[in-house]
């Protein structure tokens, strides 16, 4: 119940200065001292200016030390004495458990609350959202022998390529589109055949389609997710970012919720819904959409009386408490204390949103749960619904990780017709029906929906062992790392537009070019935050890293 820290870690020499810490999407705090308010009858506190927290800790401001805690230090011995006034000089000990300084956003926020729903596999753009005809043109010929042979030539092909995993062969002929494509909606948006019902969603709708990426492995999961390539080290995920700069709604929910496996190790496993040197307390918590299952440890049996299991947590909450101010400095054990407390409150609240008793029939036929293809990912996106609905600002739903396949179902090296077709159908009615319903509820101009995929596929062959020989419906496509789509809709976007765009064969973004964390930064800006702002001092992010909003599709 305890986590302990060396002696080497807590005597390490204190860093060198760093700038004032900033708060969260605002301005750097002022560093001058402040007189301390009374905290509790009898309790003398001293105030001081702290530096920022080692390890990337937020930089709290002003802290206080009670006389309670220097006598508990006392208690622990001269060493305890010695270590409480070394962690006060560097900013770390704190007596007294002070709420934060209110923190406001940057800026007045479009959102109060993200789905983000996230293909694992790489999702091709050229048979989703970015119709390409010129390659039913050129089917069988090689880029090479087109008009369009230039593009092998073009700098970004080496410019933007991080390479350590392999590249796609260009040389293999180029496959024919494997679906037709529909202008739909009044705005006439292109979207393909599988799609039938999100189609019907494109007025709302704001499709990109100029991303590029420069992780052509399947770890560009967890780079779309945090900014960063997997061997650069790990970063915070977007909605580690959200948690820490928003507050909560409800504080019987988690503000970051996490459905669906996630990436396999390869992909980046865990760290695309971790928050890295945030601290644990930022991580997404997952969950099933399953009531028998929601939370991983349940009560146990019938027999588990509410009032029982209330005192067991108070009780591990006490003894975690008293370990703390041993271990004033460990953000572990806060972060687990903070669990604990939150998990209690979970089990009485998380259950009744995911049993779903008190939706109609209509709004469960809407959502496909009355079809078994769909019924997953339909309920998984409506649970969503409902989490937004009290309050969870941040949902996050992987789509297509499975144990058999470390690269996620959307991969298509080889039949990708079969294969794709498959995929889009077991999202097509849920994510339509999850934008209809936030429509018809009032709650899409407040929630932000985003579909997204680590990268896009080649217009040419899968270059494996005589693909080439293959009959067509079992051919497939490479990853494709150099343009590709997403889109978003909801809170602060301008539906029913198409942004960017891939040159004539779907290769390179070439129009309105966007990295992938452009979408991190629209989605921060509209939830009121301000992503270049968004820093821990000492954990300087690159500009690439943090992204910049797109301004051109904000309502």
């Amino acid at each position: 119940m305890t986590s302990s820290r060396s002696a080497e870690n807590l005597f390490q020499q204190p860093l060198p200065p760093s700038p004032s810490p900033k708060r969260r999407g605002g301005a750097a705090a002022n560093p001058s001292p402040q007189p301390s308010p009374r905290s509790g009858e009898g309790e003398q506190t001293l105030s001081f200016s702290p530096s920022p927290l080692r390890g990337g800790g937020r930089g709290e401001g002003l802290k206080r030390l009670g006389r309670r805690q220097f006598l508990s230090d006392l208690g622990m011995g001269f060493t305890g004495a010695v270590l409480g006034a070394m962690l006060f000089e560097d900013g770390i000990a704190r007596a007294l458990p002070t709420p934060a300084a209110p923190e406001l956003p940057a800026f007045p926020a479009k959102a109060k609350s993200v789905i983000w729903l996230f293909m694992l596999g790489g999702a091709s753009h050229l048979e989703t959202f970015d119709p390409k005809p010129v390659l039913h043109k050129y089917a069988d010929k090689t880029i090479g022998e087109t008009p369009y042979a230039h593009i092998l030539k073009a700098p970004q092909l080496s410019k933007n390529f991080r390479k350590f995993a392999g590249a796609a062969r260009l040389g293999t002929r180029i496959l024919r589109p494997q679906v037709g494509f529909q202008k739909r909606g009044q705005c006439g948006t292109e979207v393909c055949d599988w799609f039938p019902h999100l189609g019907d969603c494109v007025d709302d709708m704001a499709v990109i389609r100029s991303l590029w990426t420069t992780d052509f492995s399947h770890a560009a999961q967890m780079l779309f997710h945090t900014g960063r390539i997997i061997l650069d080290g790990r970063e915070p995920c977007l909605g580690s970012w959200a948690h820490y700069g928003l507050g909560t709604l409800n504080r019987q929910l988690p503000k970051f919720v996490v459905m669906g496996r996630p990436p396999s190790d390869f992909g980046g496993g865990y760290a695309s819904h971790q928050a890295s040197y945030l601290g644990p307390e930022h991580d997404g918590v997952p969950i099933e959409a399953e009531p028998d299952r929601v939370v991983p440890y349940p009560p146990q049996g019938p027999a588990q009386y509410r009032e029982a299991q209330e005192a067991e947590f108070k009780l591990v909450g006490e003894l975690n408490r008293l370990a703390a101010v041993e271990y004033p400095s460990d953000r572990a054990l806060q972060a687990r204390i903070k669990s604990y407390e939150l998990a209690f409150r979970m089990q009485a609240s998380l259950p009744g949103i995911v049993k779903l008793a008190d939706e109609s029939r209509e709004t469960k036929r809407l959502y496909g749960l009355d079809d078994p293809v769909t019924r997953p990912f339909g309920r998984q996106c409506l649970v969503a619904r409902r989490l937004v609905e009290r309050g969870v600002r941040f949902v996050q739903i992987y789509h297509g990780g499975v144990a058999w396949d470390d690269n996620g179902l959307w991969d298509s090296h080889q039949e990708l017709r079969k294969n794709l077709s498959e995929r889009c159908r077991e999202v097509d009615r849920p994510i339509s029906g999850l934008l209809k319903d936030l429509k018809r509820r009032g709650m899409l101009d407040s929630t932000l929906v985003v579909w997204a995929t680590e990268f896009g596929r080649t217009p040419n062959l899968e270059s494996r062992p005589d693909g080439e020989r293959d009959a067509e419906e079992l051919r497939g496509r490479d990853h494709h790392i150099y343009g590709f789509s997403a889109w978003l809709a909801g809170g602060g976007i301008k539906g029913g537009g198409v942004h960017g765009s891939t040159d004539e064969l779907g290769f390179h973004a070439v129009e309105n070019r966007h990295y992938v964390t452009d979408i991190h930064a629209t989605i921060l800006h509209l939830l009121g935050l301000d992503p270049q702002r968004l820093e821990i001092p000492g954990r300087r992010r690159l500009d690439l890293e943090r992204g910049r909003p797109i301004t051109e599709i904000m309502a």
